[in-house]
């Protein structure tokens, strides 16, 4: 009778969060029961409300695994959860439908609307996410936002091996996780399940694209906005417009983009995409520290911004001056090199310059904050001249993509274990610290003393991991926070000022 109370409080639950309507009840616990193998219920059935939505799912997929009616693999109970999820959700076209009568209320209406349908469908991993470890550090750049990420599942060795063994099947379809017709599809080994999955139309540049939400999101909103072409990533002026248009259209939404070269960009440089949402980072509230105008822009505002990376921020109210200008800049940068500071454009034929654009609405006039990247690598820095450097690797050693860029780590989940074993060494108890993290904890036993105790040392630990976040984005920054760093700057600024 278990399993009854569990789709019985599903459906409730279903009609609570207005996924669907009382008449629907009897449809949808039919069609739950069908995907659970079931072919009938009992007239009488407790039902139970205190659970939500991911816990009811968790619990019906539990009973199908000790049925084995699927797999005890990660992905088949991802499939079934979805497939279970998507028997409460409308078409692709009534959501578009729904959400647009919301925006002729206003953009925020619409955007609510699909966020919190892609909570409530499960789609956005709500309880999962929840396990993350996330709380703010204070820099001399502002409050930085640290992330622990412990929301995805570790994957056992035999999903691991399955997982090897589908790749050789040479399955292609959808391309990658960002194509649409990831819409709907019900997943496979190696291709997470996507049933209850909608994604929102959106026209930028005359061009098809859509819009959607992680469905693990590190921040308010967090969504993802993805060409409907399956096309490599690419920063030039169509991106400056795009961004600006999507603003234009969604104003309480910042958007960004990932550079489009390895080691400075994103882990997906297959697929032509934006990260965008509703939240401000640290980044967009930095102050400005030198302005300077561009003769061929006078409708521009410019100026480089006091931040760890190095970044210019222009703003105008002219649209179209704002992009030319954004591809003026970018244009230079491709091709500027100062041996002073180790950057150089090109290794032959080999580009390194490019660019992380992020865009924003501020009291009526666009924003677009140019982030300036180079991905050179060398003997000494064979992962890249910007990129963290080995002495906080033992924090962060992954790309520095444009979530980061912002001021937001994401951090591996190997770290709550391991800062709980340095706070333990902090306080001179019985600890298994990892050796890469030791002369750091040797550094802080210095520099605290006295300080640390039981009440004190995750506090400490917390604010030291944010100043290592600090440094691994002024390693990334091609301009460094010194005066022969910021002199070159000066140099590029000032070349930039004579267009």
């Amino acid at each position: 009778m278990r399993i009854y109370t569990a789709v019985e409080g599903l459906v409730q639950q279903g009609i609570a969060a207005e996924l669907i309507q009382p008449e629907d009840k009897v449809y949808a616990r039919n069609q739950v029961l069908s995907k659970l193998g079931l072919d009938s219920f009992p007239e009488e059935v407790e039902c139970e409300t205190d659970k939500d939505i991911p816990d009811l799912v968790d619990e019906l997929v539990d009973y199908a695994v000790s049925q084995e009616f699927i797999p005890d693999l990660f992905d088949k109970k991802e499939i079934l959860a979805s497939q279970i999820m998507n028997v409460f959700m409308p078409r692709p076209s009534e959501v578009n439908r729904e959400f647009y009568q919301r925006y002729k209320i206003n953009p925020e209406n619409a955007t609510d609307f699909f966020y919190r349908l892609s909570q409530n469908s499960n789609y956005i991993q709500t309880k999962r996410i929840a396990n993350n470890i996330s709380y703010k550090a204070s820099t001399v750049y502002g409050e930085l936002d640290i992330t622990i990420n412990l929301s995805k599942p570790e994957k056992d060795p035999k999903q691991i091996a399955l997982e090897k063994e589908m790749k050789k099947t040479g399955v292609n379809y959808p391309k990658c996780l960002l194509c649409v017709e990831n819409e709907g599809y019900a997943g496979r080994i190696g291709h997470p399940a996507r049933s209850n999955h909608r994604m929102i139309h959106v026209d930028l540049a005359d061009e098809d694209w859509y819009f959607q939400y992680s469905p693990y999101v590190y921040y308010n909103e967090h969504c993802i906005v993805l060409s409907s072409e399956h096309r490599d990533m690419k920063i030039d002026k169509g991106t400056f417009v795009r961004l600006l248009e999507f603003v234009e259209q969604y104003p309480h939404y910042f958007i960004g983009s990932n550079s489009d070269l390895p080691i400075v960009g994103g882990s997906i440089l297959t697929h032509d995409h934006y990260q965008g949402g509703n939240y401000e980072f640290a980044m967009a509230t930095a102050e400005e520290e030198h302005a300077f105008t561009m003769e061929g822009y006078p409708g521009v505002h410019a100026a480089t911004v006091k931040w760890p990376m190095s970044v210019i921020r222009l703003r105008s109210e002219n649209k179209a001056q704002l992009v030319d200008a954004a591809d003026f800049i970018l244009d230079t940068w491709k091709s500027y090199s100062d041996v002073s500071v180790e950057i150089a454009a090109y290794t032959d034929e080999i580009p390194h310059n490019t660019i992380t654009p992020i865009a924003r609405m501020r009291n009526g006039a666009y924003e677009v904050d140019l982030v300036l990247r180079n991905n050179r690598t060398t003997e000494e820095y064979p992962l890249g001249i910007f990129h963290p450097h080995a002495d906080v690797h033992h924090i962060k050693k992954e790309n520095i993509g444009l979530i980061e860029v912002m001021g937001l780590a994401v951090l591996p989940a190997r770290l709550k274990h391991e800062l709980g074993e340095v706070e333990k060494f902090l306080l001179d108890e019985e600890n298994k610290i990892a050796d890469y993290h030791l002369m750091w904890a040797k550094e802080m036993k210095e520099k605290y003393g006295p300080e640390l105790s039981g009440a004190t040392v995750e506090e400490i630990v917390r604010k030291e991991v944010g100043i290592k976040f600090m440094r691994v984005l002024e390693d990334a920054g091609v301009y460094k926070r010194d005066e022969t760093g910021q002199a070159a700057f000066r140099r590029f600024t000032d070349l930039l000022a004579q267009a």
